[in-house]
């Protein structure tokens, strides 16, 4: 928490505002924000000021800015902001009273806004924010998701060496921050190699719901989608990988991003105000959860009350008459 519908919800925000706005001043209230940055939080703050936000891009959980300092780079940069737990961007007017948890202070001159504030705000400190240089995506398709493209679209046209055959593309779209490079694609990345994940899916030795949270296998997915997700597709969270078929390892993923685009269409899941988008509304998918936080409560398919497991320092929610291990 927040997984991808959350950190989408916060892109789709602040793309109108950052596309090409100029960052006029920066303050750092709490050195503990910028543990990703290399360097001091002053190397933090004087490469940030006159330089240029070029766009607001997603992958999985992740979210960066595109970034054109105002001196020289060898490398193009990315300004990352990781939510971590209970991380917040929120937009603000200059004049506004200062969130009580503001961590990073941003004022933007936007072309379209006008000037306006964006504060990194931060109860847990878990999450962070950073400049970071960017790599080549390494199937030379766009690295995240940058509302550029429609959500599920076939990937882009390549030629036979993988790179994109659309001269239009922008030099930011195929590079992704090094923080961010280890992150597979998530469900709904229109780049995402579905023959592909699937293999890596039934090579595994362990628990389907395990292999959902890994980051490195697909992206964008944690505890509270997970079992939502293994809910809709009738598997149990301890169902081995290698006991799948492939269809129904087929139907989990199509069921995984259902839920992700359903819950994206109501904003998002919050519970509390840990989690707002940036004008601190909260999201509304809680109240259309079937499994996760449900304990106790019957099974909208077959009545059955849902239970609670222990899973990994956290819980996990089925259904046992309906999701019950099979064939392992």
């Amino acid at each position: 928490m927040p997984e991808l519908p959350e950190v989408e919800v916060v892109r789709a925000g602040l793309a109108p505002v950052v596309a090409g706005a100029v960052v006029t001043d920066v303050e750092v209230l709490d050195d503990r924000s910028l543990k990703r940055h290399r360097g001091p939080s002053d190397d933090f703050v004087d490469r940030l000021v006159g330089g240029t936000l070029d766009a607001a891009v997603r992958r999985g959980k992740f979210l960066w800015f595109p970034f054109e300092p105002a001196a020289v780079h060898d490398q193009p940069l990315a300004l990352v902001a990781h939510l971590g737990m209970s991380g917040q961007v929120l937009l603000r007017e200059r004049d506004a009273e200062p969130d009580r948890l503001m961590r990073v202070r941003l004022d933007v001159e936007s072309p379209a806004h006008g000037p306006l504030r964006l504060a990194f705000v931060d109860q847990r400190i878990f999450g962070s924010m950073a400049l970071d240089e960017t790599v080549p995506t390494l199937d030379g398709a766009p690295a995240g998701w940058a509302g550029s493209e429609l959500l599920g679209s076939e990937p882009l046209p390549t030629a036979a060496d993988g790179r994109p055959t659309d001269p239009t593309r922008a030099s930011w779209e195929l590079r992704v921050p090094q923080q961010v490079s280890h992150i597979a694609r998530d469900p709904l990345d229109p780049a995402f190699d579905e023959g592909r994940v699937l293999t890596r899916l039934l090579a595994r030795r362990t628990g389907v719901k395990r292999a959902l949270l890994d980051q490195g296998l697909l992206s964008g997915v944690g505890n509270i989608y997970a079992d939502e997700s293994l809910w809709a597709a009738r598997v149990h969270p301890e169902q081995p990988t290698e006991s799948l078929t492939r269809a129904r390892a087929r139907t989990l993923l199509a069921e995984v991003r259902t839920v992700l685009l359903r819950a994206l269409g109501e904003g998002g899941t919050s519970f509390d105000a840990q989690y707002v988008n940036v004008n601190g509304q909260s999201g509304y998918f809680s109240h259309s959860l079937a499994a996760y936080g449900q304990q106790g409560k019957p099974c909208p398919r077959c009545g059955t009350p849902i239970e609670r497991a222990a899973f990994m320092n956290r819980s996990s929610h089925f259904c046992p008459r309906c999701q019950r291990v099979r064939g392992a």
